[in-house]
Order: C-alpha cells, then structure tokens, then sequence
C-alpha cells in the first residue's frame, strides 16, 4: 500500500477490534477523551486576557506566546517514544506533566516561563497521540465527530477559562490564581484517562509497522510536506492571533475587560469552527473544498479586523476564530484519510506538527516586531493575510488521494 493510501477498515483489521465496546469501557474512554481534549489549551489562552491588567512587557508577551509552539514543535517527537508503551499509557503521563506544568506557572514569573516549558512538552504528546487514538479505538465512521468533539472540547475549555480569568485576577488583586484556574482542568484530564491504563490492545507485528511507514518514509512524500506547510501557517495566525488579540483590540478602542471578552468568544468561535469542520471533511473522500474554505474564512476575519475595526470588532473576531478552530481540528482528520496504518498516521501528525509549530513560533515574535517598528497592529494583521494566501494552493495536496 503506498503512503498516501486511504485508510481501510475491515472486520480483521486491529482497528476494529480495538473500537470501544458499548458500556463501561466506551463510556470511560470517551469521558477520559472529552476531558483531556478540554484541558489541551487552557493555559496557553490565559496570558492574552492577562497581559493588559497584569502590566507583562511585550517582551514578556512574545516569550509566552513564542514558548507554546516552540515546544511542541521541539518535544513532538517524544510522542513517538511515548507510544511504545501504548497510546493511552502515554496520555495518562501526559495528563500528569499538564498538573505539574500548571502548577509551577503559578510560582512567579520564572515558573511561568518553566511550566508554559513543561506544559508545552506534554502538549506535544497529547497533540500527536490524539489523532493516533481516534484512529485506533473508534470506527472509521466516527473519526470525524469525535476529532470534532476534541476540538469542541478543547475550544471549549479554553474559553471558559479564558472568560474568567481577568475577573478573578481583580477579584484577587494578582495574576497568579488566575493562572492557577489551569490546574483545574489538568487535574481533570490526568484522573479521566487513568482508566485506560488497562487497556491492552493488540500491536501489529514490528516487521509490518516498519514496512508501512516511519517518520524517514513519510518525509518522502508530497503529501506530508502539503499537510505541513497547511497545518504550520494555520497555527502560527492561530498563535499570533490568541497571543495579540486583546492588545490589538485595546489599540482599536476596546477597554480592557472588553478585550478580555474579545479573546473569550475568539475561543468560543474556534471551538465552533473545530467542530463543525472535521466533522464535515470526514464524510467526504477530498478534503480540499474544506481546506480552501478555512482559509477564506480565516482571511475574511483578519480583514474585517483590518478594515473595520471599533463597534463591528466582536463580529471579526467571531469569524476568525470559527476560522482557526477550522484550521487547528482539520489536519486530525487529513491525518486519518491520508494514513495508510495507525503508524503512518502518527508518523504525519509528529512531522506536521514538528516542523509546523516550529514555524508557528516565529508568529508572535515577527508580530510584536512589526508592531514595535511600525507603532500598528495594521502591519502584521497584513502579514497573517498574506501568510494565508499562501496557505491555501500549498495544503491542496493534503486534501485528497492521488488519481
């Protein structure tokens, strides 16, 4: 079978056998994956909201928005390591370094810096081994609803805390209970998926997982390199955007705790976009109708935010982030339709997201430059829309199978 192969399904293969059975154990899995999926970007969606009442330099800013990227980009590898030991092992640790990560941001602005490093490596596995999971332990009729549901979930996590941080951070006179709010849902995550560590699924014999594909193999195709180049500019406007928003709201005449709002509901509307999209894309063969689509819709949001800003603000950002919630759930689903094996899926998702959020770093650093040299937000809002024109002829690839 060629790397680009569609996915198959059939009564023999493993991953029939390993779809939950309905009752305890189906109902445990999914309530561990619906937790760990909302606790999956709570604390990077924190320091946006934060940043104006807090008085962060800009600098300080950049590095926090830079760190979470980064990181994931760097530490999406170990995932490979990880799985050895099974996919759910590996997420239930994963959960356990989130609890430890959200605990040190608490711990002054050094432990900020450190557990945004810790959170973000556990991040990394969690990210790869998501898509690899749904893969294996759900049918193939359901791998577009539940990536949907992971990122429903995660979006909607993230704005609940995003919604409440600025007020208990007046309400306690500081930012680091409001940080703190992340711990929560870590917790959460680590106990939701202790009850996979005894699943023990059958593992294809090591003779077939190096013949399907490894990370080297995959590299060599087209469609990897299409599925990063979708994937890397889609989260560096994502990590630009949640890292600047409130600023740019700020400088377009919203008082702060309006800008606040304004980051809940972009989150609100990435969790919108996140579920609708892979839902959709997963019914169909070609992906690529989806792929331009949140491209466009991406590009409308940033432009109404260039064009109109002030009283119609809130209705841009509404669309941007549906957009983004696209662009962030979509590559799940691109994972399972252009994997051949659950071992070829996580050799894509580790080298999408490797070399993708690498290059998403790079978003809020070139952003907060642009901004320092211009004295506007106008600059590099007219960056991301370029960035995306590019985005849409160079994921086309990554939406269908050759022939």
């Amino acid at each position: 079978m060629s790397p680009s192969a569609p996915p198959t399904a059939t009564a023999s293969t493993p991953r029939d056998r390993a779809a939950p059975r309905a009752g305890g154990a189906g109902a445990l899995l999914v309530v561990g994956f619906v937790l760990m999926s909302l606790n999956t970007r709570v604390a990077f969606g924190q320091i946006g909201s934060l940043a104006p009442l807090a008085g962060f330099s800009p600098a300080l800013v950049s590095l926090l928005g830079l760190l979470p990227p980064l990181c994931m980009g760097v530490f999406a590898p170990l995932a490979a390591v990880a799985r050895r030991s099974g996919e759910e092992r590996a997420l239930c640790w994963a959960g356990a370094v989130l609890v430890v990560g959200d605990v040190l941001r608490m711990l002054g602005l050094p432990g900020l810096i450190a557990g945004t490093v810790v959170v973000g490596a556990a991040t990394a596995v969690v990210n790869v081994l998501i898509p690899v999971l749904v893969r294996k332990r759900f049918p193939r009729g359901r791998v577009g609803t539940m990536m949907g549901v992971y990122a429903l979930s995660m979006g909607v996590g993230s704005a609940l805390v995003a919604a409440l941080v600025v007020p208990v951070a007046q309400a306690t006179g500081g930012w680091r209970p409001a940080v703190g709010l992340a711990v929560v849902p870590a917790v959460l995550a680590a106990v939701g998926m202790t009850p996979q560590l005894r699943h023990r699924p059958p593992r294809p014999a090591p003779a077939a997982r190096t013949e399907r594909g490894g990370l080297p193999r995959v590299a060599r195709t087209a469609v990897a390199w299409s599925l990063t180049a979708f994937f890397g500019i889609q989260t560096l406007v994502f990590y630009t955007t949640l890292a600047w928003l409130p600023s740019i709201l700020v400088q377009a005449g919203l008082g702060r705790s309006a800008a606040g709002s304004g980051q809940a509901l972009l989150i609100c509307g990435i969790a919108v976009g996140g579920f609708v999209a892979p839902v959709l894309a997963a019914r169909r063969a070609d992906q690529r109708p989806h792929i331009l689509g949140t491209v466009l819709v991406c590009v409308a949001g940033l432009t109404g935010l260039l064009l109109a800003p002030g009283a119609t603000s809130m209705v841009w950002v509404a669309v941007l982030g549906a957009g983004l919630g696209a662009g962030q759930a979509l590559p799940g689903v691109l994972y399972a339709h252009r994997g051949s094996d659950h071992d070829q899926v996580a050799a894509l998702s580790t080298m999408a997201q490797t070399c993708g959020f690498l290059l998403a770093a790079t978003g809020p650093v070139l952003a907060a430059a642009l901004h320092a040299a211009t004295g506007s937000w106008t600059a590099p809002l007219a960056a991301l829309v370029a960035a995306l024109l590019v985005c849409a002829p160079a994921g086309m690839r990554a939406g269908h199978d050759p022939g």
